[in-house]
């Protein structure tokens, strides 16, 4: 009953993660620049994410330019959005299967079955974790350097924006699922290791038989 609410509480975290890496691939604040001019109503905060860059003015008004060249952009912004992308890919197919394989549902089969499809479950949140967890360090490092950079205006320089934290946590979570899903399996599989099954050896009927004809053989 433990390992299964622990799976329980592991899918709920990966759910939070699934969400929260869709929710970061799609924001467009990755990185933000306040820029504050000398009459409150030109004062403007500009956001640059990986498919728009957005501005919006302190009047209220909100406009978005989606960036079409691929070519055109840094390494690290197309870097971004493929792990992003493969990211929220491999969170989804972790959630469809933990969903067979958890023990509070009833699908998957036997428990072998089950343990395994686990097990594959959570090796997929990992790989969705690190694959969440590579942009988003690479995208903050960029934005630290360009910040630290003194030949960089300080009109041009950014800071990073709630997306970049959003997939933080998004990768902690989901990463955090993996273990505990991988965990769960291992140790129900090494259990079965250390105390394999008793198994029953019974004479065969065959030796029984030749047994009987040889002493036969000697009355």
């Amino acid at each position: 009953m433990a390992s299964a609410s622990l799976q329980f509480f592991a899918f709920i975290l990966a759910l939070f993660g699934g969400f929260g890496d869709i929710a970061a691939t799609l924001l467009p604040n990755w990185k933000v620049n306040a820029d504050v001019g000398s009459n409150i109503i030109t004062a403007i905060t500009q956001m640059q994410g990986l498919w728009m860059d957005c501005t919006w003015y302190s009047t209220g008004m909100f406009s978005c330019t989606l960036k079409y060249s691929i070519l055109s952009l840094p390494v690290y912004i197309q870097a971004a959005r493929t792990t992003m992308v493969l990211s929220c890919i491999l969170s989804a197919f972790g959630i469809c299967i933990t969903t067979v394989g958890m023990k509070c549902t009833r699908l998957g089969g036997d428990m072998d079955s089950k343990n395994n499809a686990c097990f594959a479950g959570g090796i997929c949140f990992i790989l969705a974790g690190i694959f969440g967890l590579v942009p988003t360090c690479w995208y903050t490092r960029e934005i630290i350097s360009n910040f630290l950079d003194q030949t960089i205006p300080e009109s041009s320089k950014h800071e990073p924006g709630g997306a970049v934290y959003t997939g933080f946590i998004s990768a902690g979570f989901l990463l955090i699922a993996g273990v505990i899903f991988c965990s769960s399996c291992f140790k129900r599989q090494q259990g079965a290791w250390i105390y394999p099954p008793k198994q029953h050896h019974f004479p065969s009927t065959e030796q029984e038989s030749n047994a009987g004809y040889s002493l036969k053989d000697y009355v």
